[in-house]
């Protein structure tokens, strides 16, 4: 194992300060974070908005431009991973985890929380498919593009550490190497560690749920001690994994992932109302791509009373921007040999297409069995408790009991990857010391 540096050791130490705050006084931390947030959110709204608009002018002038000629590697260097497996890590990198918890919950969540259109109308419904395409679809996809290549292009074009301080050294020159280098790192390592924290919270959320949900004598045990239980059995696993190197276990497992998604989502598309879904997904482009300029640049400004953009659209700007750091490494890690304009147009299309097709199948499924009777946004108290809105989904279904079970098995699985895809790696030089910083945040 190779040594520590300084990095791992201030961030360990900051991350434990936080850790210590929320335990010692939960309340005072609670106070000042919110205040934060919504300072960030109120105030720096439009920042956000414009920074996420920004990264999709850059990646569209890549693809355009000559630059999108240029090589991730030497010019006679083919890509090391099939287009199958390069998905299989893009999927697994970006957001996997957050589309099996979102899928149903988010869709039923904006039907009857609209952001604009009157709750429960089809209206509402229609609006719901495009934010949520919206939410995951080619904004976050860019961030994470042009992170990843700013990455990639500084380790295989100018052979410079795979570490996010060596992209500023044509800012910074050779300081790339002393206090303010280490600096950068320790920012993105602590920027990381939050980002990464909400998708393990959402992951053993949700296992947890299911399990509660199709075992109901394991009500009685508390969440935080089901969630710990679970965590650690991940981290297990995780270390098994990760010792087997991204050729072996990795790679096997993000390969396994996708076709069981993929199995999991035909599943419901041919035994569910397959031509409702595939009208959801066709007029859900079609409003995605109409609207697209207007939801980029969409505040409350005019409607100070409500939060709703905060609440979603900049929540999931922020969270796509800490995260990108973590998601970028990765990318750009199974992307040697590609070009700039393959890169750029496969990290950004693929993805979002397929995010869209994912919204379309699972809350297009929610809504249309919602307004059948079957109570789905009840079932998740009202929109509280997201966790359950996928497994109150599959009871609609049949083999509901082996279908939740292999749904959580694919969580599971892509909780086994989160920490494994290793770009704090060179700044930690060591995964299992950020999986328990990472997993102490959660």
């Amino acid at each position: 194992m190779k040594s520590t540096t300084k990095v791992f050791y201030i961030s360990i130490v900051i991350s434990l300060a936080f850790i210590l705050w929320g335990v010692l006084a939960p309340t005072n931390m609670s106070e000042i974070t919110t205040s934060i947030q919504t300072f960030i959110s109120s105030d720096l709204g439009w920042f956000y908005l414009l920074s996420a608009t920004f990264y999709i002018a850059v990646a569209v002038y890549l693809i355009a431009s000559p630059y999108g000629r240029i090589k991730l590697g030497k010019p006679d260097e083919e890509p090391e991973y099939s287009y199958m497996t390069w998905f299989a890590f893009l999927f697994t990198a970006g957001m996997g985890i957050g589309l099996v918890f979102w899928g149903s919950a988010e869709p039923l969540s904006h039907y009857f929380i609209p952001a604009n259109a009157e709750p429960g109308t089809k209206q509402a419904a229609a609006e719901a498919m495009r934010y949520s395409m919206f939410h995951w679809g080619i904004h976050p996809w860019a961030i994470y593009a042009v992170v990843a290549l700013t990455l990639a292009y500084f380790q295989y074009r100018k052979d410079e550490p795979a570490l996010f301080s060596s992209t500023f050294r044509p800012l910074i020159g050779n300081r790339v190497n002393g206090v303010l280098g280490k600096t950068i790192d320790v920012f993105v390592v602590f920027a990381t560690v939050f980002g990464t924290a909400t998708s393990l919270g959402f992951g053993a959320a949700q296992i947890t749920a299911g399990l509660r949900y199709i075992f109901p004598s394991l009500e009685s045990y508390s969440d935080t001690l089901f969630q710990l239980v679970i965590i650690l059995i991940v981290t297990v696993l995780f270390s098994i994994s990760a010792l087997s190197g991204i050729n072996k276990g990795i790679r096997i497992l993000s390969n396994f992932n996708v076709r069981l998604a993929i199995l999991l989502m035909a599943f419901i598309l041919i035994l569910g109302p397959t031509s409702y879904i595939m009208g959801v997904f066709t007029q859900g482009i079609g409003s995605y791509a109409g609207n697209f300029l207007g939801m980029s640049f969409s505040l409350d400004v005019y409607d100070p009373e409500s939060s709703w953009v905060q609440d979603w659209t900049l929540f999931y700007w922020a969270w796509w921007i800490s995260w990108s750091p973590f998601v970028g490494a990765f990318i750009a890690r199974v992307s040697r040999g590609r070009t700039i304009r393959e890169f750029v147009t496969g990290v950004i299309a693929l993805p979002a297409l397929f995010g869209a097709l994912w919204f379309a199948v699972f809350g297009g499924s929610s809504m249309y069995f919602e307004n059948e009777g079957a109570g789905l946004f009840e079932a998740m108290g009202g929109g509280d408790q997201p966790e359950i809105a996928l497994f109150a989904l599959l009871e609609q279904f049949p083999l509901t009991f082996i279908i939740s079970l292999i749904t959580i098995l694919l969580i599971a699985s892509f909780l086994l990857l989160q920490p494994i895809q290793q770009p704090l790696f060179s700044v930690c030089k060591q995964q299992v010391g950020c999986l328990i910083l990472q997993m102490s945040l959660n």
